[in-house]
């Protein structure tokens, strides 16, 4: 047996460590990533202990890339983006230019070479999306024009940002003697760059639009789950690997491609789903890579320097974008909401500056930067947010005629509203009961997470509460305490379990039905305090029994005795 398990031993350790860690800033109410990047340090170099391998870590990172970037296509929507245009496609612009330019000049200031200070102040002016997206779910903005104008402005934050990875590659890092290189090379560099990601779109416009979908539809119609998984897996990094190959692109243009198209399939929920584990387990470990490089002496070597980059991150992002709305007209409660979501850093940026660290661009010292100026802005997100809330709440109480809800229709359930029945999930199972519910008059609540799902069952007129039900403050919005009933209708038990737990809690005589797929998963149903659990196989077969006693020569089996119809 080879005794050469250092690949095991990072995978081992990297996920029970970034487990932990995660589980514990989640338990503070921070964001996981800060568990992740933590995680990272601890077996980075730069700390006692365990010291994961140096060679490994960024190979399984640029797998973690190329996944997270599938991801990002694959649930890129333009429709967000078109909707709230004329606002946030000139303000992106102007706040990561603003930003940008700060940056650019904090690092002048210091000494350092202009792509080093233009990269690193790139860095500074993207926001997460998976911190934002948290933040306004669990305020229940995800369909707020709040939120609309949020996710826009992230959007075209992502598209900037996948631009400015292609075309960072072609610039020149800085030489050993400091010459700044020629105009004239510089501007052919990135010509040729361009012309390269030109030659590869038009190709996947062309071949893969036609080709990828009608693969994956091809896939599906064999009926192997692991198969359709695998055809998912195989075509995010099939086409990451040939935009390298053969048109010298990044891997994460390639995968982010992949996804969009994907996205355009009747499959890309599907495919969604399938990926989403991989995608999660990489991504975690691309975090852990990052907070390998990082260096925790920077923090007492140039504290000065971090908290002028935490204030750069802060207020420079926070600022352009409380100023720009303003300026696009919009009121103090938008532009607060935007302000908080644009102040902290994230993937978008570890992955920036991870490129130009690889490249030389940036050193360990400006890297140790960014990465512990999105660590700080990253913590000091909740409490940002926290205080709005506080502010807000202050505004409604001073204020008697103003709305105690956010006006967005179907934010939450109006105040009147009861003796209705609440649907959790709108997949297949949860779809077809909201029809056959609807068809008896029978008043609705649905909850849902997936945004086009959303949108289907708005268009049939359902009153929808988007987010996790899981979630506290999204299962209150559905006045639990004035329904009559609640339907679980999502087939993952443990979080089904999590969600009649909150419902039970809320309104202990609340009748509640939920589905199963195993004798294990109805008892771990029924304990959290379930009434109720379909067997969805058990049921399945009832009816088709049922069906085959209808059959012409066993029909007078349907009278014998224990024989009963579903």
């Amino acid at each position: 047996m080879p005794h050469n398990t250092s690949l095991l031993v990072l995978l081992c350790l990297g996920f029970v460590v970034a487990f932990l860690l995660g589980l514990l800033a989640q338990r503070l109410r921070l964001s996981p990533l800060v568990g992740y990047l933590l995680a990272g340090v601890i077996a980075g170099p730069f700390t006692p202990g365990f010291v994961g391998d140096q060679t490994l870590a960024p190979q399984l990172a640029e797998i973690g890339v190329i996944l997270l970037m599938f991801g990002v296509g694959l649930h890129f929507s333009l429709r967000d983006l078109f909707e709230v245009k004329r606002t946030v496609i000139p303000g992106a612009l102007l706040q990561i230019a603003f930003t940008s330019a700060l940056g650019c000049g904090f690092g002048l200031v210091l000494g350092w070479s202009l792509i080093t200070a233009l990269v690193f102040g790139i860095c500074l002016s993207a926001a997460s999306t998976v911190v934002v997206m948290r933040a306004l779910e669990e305020r229940l903005l995800i369909d707020s024009a709040r939120g609309r104008t949020a996710i826009g402005w992230l959007v075209m934050q992502d598209l900037v940002m996948v631009l400015v990875l292609v075309l960072v590659p072609a610039l020149p890092a800085p030489s050993a003697g400091g010459a700044a290189p020629g105009l004239a090379s510089l501007a052919g560099a990135l010509a040729w760059t361009l012309l390269k990601v030109a030659a590869f779109v038009a190709v996947m416009l062309l071949v893969g639009r036609r080709v990828i979908p009608k693969l994956l539809e091809y896939v599906a119609g064999l009926g192997s789950r692991e198969l359709f998984t695998l055809g998912v897996l195989a075509i995010a990094l099939g086409v990451a690997f040939g935009a390298a190959a053969l048109f010298d692109v990044s891997f994460a243009l390639g995968a982010f491609f992949a996804g969009m198209l994907l996205n355009e399939s009747e499959l890309s929920h599907r495919a969604a789903a399938d990926s989403l584990p991989m995608r999660d387990a990489f991504a975690v470990l691309f975090f852990v890579s990052v907070g390998m490089l990082f260096n925790p002496v920077v923090l007492l070597e140039h504290p000065l320097w971090l908290l002028a980059t935490l204030g750069l991150i802060v207020l420079g992002n926070a600022g352009a974008g409380f100023a720009l709305m303003k300026m696009f007209g919009n009121g103090k409660r938008n532009a607060l909401t935007l302000a908080a979501c644009l102040a902290q850093i994230g993937e978008f940026s570890f992955i920036l500056a991870g490129l130009g660290l690889s490249r030389g661009m940036l050193t360990a010292e400006v890297y140790g930067l960014v990465l512990g100026g999105a660590l700080l802005s990253i913590i000091l997100n909740p409490f940002l947010f926290a205080w709005i809330d506080a502010w807000q709440k202050r505004q409604r109480e001073g204020n008697s005629a103003a709305p105690v809800a956010d006006p967005e229709p179907y934010s939450q359930v109006p105040a009147d509203f009861s003796g209705h029945a609440i649907v959790i999930g709108y997949g297949r199972v949860g779809r077809e009961l909201c029809r056959l519910l609807q068809e008896r008059d029978i008043p609705l609540v649905l909850v849902e997470t997936d945004p086009d799902r959303v949108i289907a069952a708005r268009a049939t007129g359902l009153l929808t509460v988007r987010g996790n039900a899981a979630a506290e403050q999204v299962i209150a919005a559905t006045r639990p305490a004035a329904a009559n009933l609640a339907v679980v209708a999502i087939p993952q038990a443990l979080e089904a379990g999590e969600v009649i737990a909150k419902l039970k809690a809320i309104s202990p005589a609340l009748s509640v039905l939920a589905r199963a797929h195993s004798e294990v998963e109805v008892k771990h149903l029924l304990a959290h305090g379930a009434d109720a659990a379909v067997l969805a196989e058990r049921e399945l077969a009832y009816a088709l029994r049922d069906m085959v006693l209808a059959m012409p020569p066993w029909r007078a089996l349907r009278t014998q005795p224990g024989v009963q119809p579903v």
